[in-house]
């Protein structure tokens, strides 16, 4: 069993509870999640079962889509709900004064992990020294926001939509935004709506996958591997070079079925002659050649 199943977290649940559930349900050991979602946090969480735990790096790289709810006025060690409450101030800000501050997000940004994460600093994880009581310097990184849309604005309460890069951490966002207004926030709920091509509306939650289990018909909600790289374009290499192929060769121009013209320093997905995807080669040139060299195997 090979591919991707569009897991919906529920609260409560840490991303490797997940893994371990579903590593359980469906009796295979190659299980691995898309990136991590705090156990306060729900929505989609992709999940790779066997060769398509290769692809897993790929689909946490992606653009992330989230829905939000940020509480101006209070601030947390944690930057959410959970967490022990540091600052208490009035919200005196108009809501075009909050627009103004939410929309200054919105493009490159620098953006300093929270104490209470999962990273490492010198070994150590974060939530682990923030336990501790300890608080040790982090080096701001480079992430980018696309979109804030403010669906609602209710009191001290804002509901967001944020599409954003890898390695955003919108607890951080949020407390970043009360920053700026002056008054302190912390994300009172967050929801997962997208990650690369999985979409809220399809996702599953655990319980919803034993009904395919029992009636054998897993194959209907497993995504394929080559899908995450749809946009990428397609290769067939003719059968009598398949020795080439499955040894994960560098592959000729010629090889192709077709002879399609192909641009160089592209990746395309590839295929043997009976449509099982091999995997992801770039195009390079070689002594006035182009060559399609393996970039990531699926054998």
């Amino acid at each position: 069993m090979n591919g991707i199943i569009n897991i919906y977290k529920e609260k409560g649940y840490t991303s490797f509870d997940v893994v371990a559930i579903l590593r359980k349900k469906l009796r295979i050991k190659k299980v691995g999640h898309t990136g991590t979602l705090d156990p306060e946090a729900e929505g989609v969480l992709p999940v790779c079962i066997g060769k398509a735990t290769k692809v897993a790096d790929y689909i946490t790289d992606t653009t992330k889509i989230y829905q939000a709810t940020m509480t101006l006025g209070i601030e947390t060690d944690t930057q959410d709900h959970t967490g022990k409450i540091l600052n208490q101030k009035e919200v005196t800000s108009t809501h075009e004064e909050i627009e103004e501050a939410i929309k200054s997000f919105i493009g490159d940004y620098k953006q300093v992990p929270p104490m209470y994460s999962a990273l490492k600093v010198n070994g150590k994880r974060l939530y682990e020294l923030a336990r501790q009581g300890k608080t040790v310097e982090r080096k701001a990184r480079d992430i980018y926001i696309y979109d804030i849309e403010i669906i609602k604005i209710e009191g001290n309460n804002i509901d967001i939509k944020v599409e954003c890069s890898k390695g955003t951490y919108i607890r951080t966002l949020c407390a970043d935004i009360g920053a700026e207004l002056g008054c302190g926030a912390h994300m009172s709920k967050l929801v997962r709506t997208k990650s690369s091509l999985f979409h809220i509306e399809s996702s599953l939650k655990l319980k919803e996958i034993d009904y395919y289990i029992e009636n054998n018909s897993l194959n209907e909600i497993i995504t394929n591997v080559d899908q995450v790289f749809a946009d990428y374009g397609e290769l067939i290499i003719h059968s009598k070079f398949d020795k080439f192929l499955y040894n994960g060769n560098k592959l000729k121009q010629e090889y192709i079925k077709g002879n399609k013209d192909i641009a160089e320093q592209t990746k395309y997905r590839i295929y043997d002659e009976n449509n099982n995807f091999i995997g992801i080669y770039r195009t390079v040139i070689v002594d006035e050649s182009m060559i399609l060299k393996p970039v990531k195997l699926f054998l």
